[in-house]
């Protein structure tokens, strides 16, 4: 038999309309615009963004309704960028159905995306992410009495080497060379540069060093362990569903015991539109606890789970104004040590890192591709109404995320290889047994 060639083609300049292929969809998009559709999410948007168009003038504009499903496909498909997402919609055509745009019609560019987000404010973004908490409790699917909170770090899109002084706006490259010079070196080469540097204790600090392209970012060490300019997330997640009821960006060299503040005050403002009472309890760990963070709790009627961390033995006699707080500190004590604070910190670590997981890892935004706390905010909290809307389609429908079966079939065939090792190796077992000759040999 003859090898056949790869031929080059000549594509018709007409396409009957019968003959164009069309697309099944998929089945958890087209889930996804079921529930957006019964919830009438488009009006609902359409209303809130009315204003940002002009009624005859202007280039062509991108609906809200298809914006916010496009950050939502930037969450399920991972996709980390702008550009990204626009590539990816314009090669598939479940995304086209889902989007509403034909075979012949143009899906949006980049361009178009980053002009509307920054056109829409945060506030809009927020009017999206508690339309969908409202979804959750209507679903039976958000509590919201008992809230965990927790923060990790976002690499910032700004490089380390690029940070200027903030007092004469040098560069890192030209205070090295200053301080070669200082000791005596006159034409410092770059190793001579990176020796000395390495020799140096606190080399880059907050309040010397700043970024010129994202004012933001922060210098920060993240988890692995290396330094990068980066932002500070942090998430305020319900203990009885896992959902996040809210989502803050803050500066990165920010502690704990300073930023829980405003996460817990936007959790509670959620959660009231819901629950009038608000949040009743609050779970985080170790480095959340402080005695003016209890007490600040306390007042706002909120009974706190924070694990202390190991700082040896407080003496509060002859501390005067400290009995209020030693008392809140061992009411916190005795709730963390019980049954009750020990199932709390156990759902805490599982449901606030699911969230880490599933918004930044797969979701494809532990590096971000946008400059300035606002943006980027605006970006998290359409993931995290992806994130909740998942959590919706998983429980109604049994559905996971469209990624979920990624690298299933390669688990399935070294599972299948390895149960007819086993087979082989049974078989052979049971022929030496009887003095037959083994399958191996």
């Amino acid at each position: 038999m003859a090898m056949g060639k790869r031929k080059p083609k000549q594509q018709s300049i007409w396409v009957p309309a019968a003959e164009m292929v069309k697309s099944d969809g998929h089945p958890f998009y087209a889930k996804v615009e079921e529930v957006l559709v019964r919830e009438r999410f488009d009006s609902l948007v359409e209303r809130r963004c009315r204003r940002f168009y002009a009624p005859v003038m202007g280039r062509p504009s991108l609906s809200p309704g298809c914006y916010f499903r496009l950050l939502l496909i930037g969450y399920f498909e991972g996709i980390d960028s702008e550009r990204g997402i626009a590539w990816r919609v314009q090669d598939s055509l479940s995304l086209r159905e889902f989007l509403g745009y034909g075979l012949t019609e143009q899906t949006p560019d980049h361009s178009t995306l980053s002009r509307t987000r920054r056109l829409y404010p945060l506030e809009t973004h927020r009017g999206v992410f508690r339309w969908l908490l409202r979804l959750l409790e209507k679903e039976g699917l958000l509590d919201g009495q008992t809230i965990s909170i927790d923060a990790t770090t976002l690499e910032a899109n700004a490089a380390m080497r690029s940070i200027r002084r903030r007092d004469n706006g040098k560069s890192y490259e030209e205070y090295l060379r200053e301080l070669a010079q200082a000791e005596g070196i006159e034409k410092p080469t770059r190793e001579q540069l990176a020796r000395l540097d390495r020799k140096r204790k606190k080399k880059a600090s907050n309040q010397e060093w700043r970024s010129p392209s994202d004012a933001d970012a922060r210098i920060a060490k993240m988890k692995d362990g290396r330094t990068h300019l980066a932002h500070k997330a942090e998430h305020a997640v319900d203990l009885s569903s896992g959902a996040v009821v809210a989502v803050t960006l803050q500066a990165a060299d920010r502690g704990d015991t300073t930023t829980v503040h405003q996460t817990l005050e936007a959790a509670q403002a959620n959660v009231r539109q819901i629950h009038p009472e608000g949040v009743r309890e609050l779970v985080a760990d170790r480095g959340y606890h402080s005695g003016p963070v209890l007490l600040d709790l306390h007042q706002g009627g909120v009974r706190s789970y924070l694990p202390e961390p190991e700082r040896g033995r407080r003496r509060w006699q002859g501390k005067p104004g400290k009995q209020t707080e030693q008392k809140r500190v061992y009411e916190n004590r005795r709730r963390v040590h019980g049954r009750r604070g020990q199932d709390l910190q156990k759902l805490r670590s599982e449901l606030t890192e699911r969230s880490f997981a599933h918004m930044y890892e797969t979701g494809g935004m532990r590096r971000t591709h946008l400059r300035k706390r606002n943006n980027i905010l605006k970006r998290l909290l359409i993931h995290a109404v992806g994130f909740n809307l998942a959590l919706v389609i998983r429980v109604k429908y049994g559905m996971g995320k469209p990624r979920t079966l990624q690298g299933v079939s390669d688990r399935l065939l070294i599972a299948q290889i390895a149960l007819w090792a086993l087979y082989v190796l049974s078989i052979g077992f049971e022929a030496s047994s009887e003095g037959e000759m083994p399958l191996a040999a």
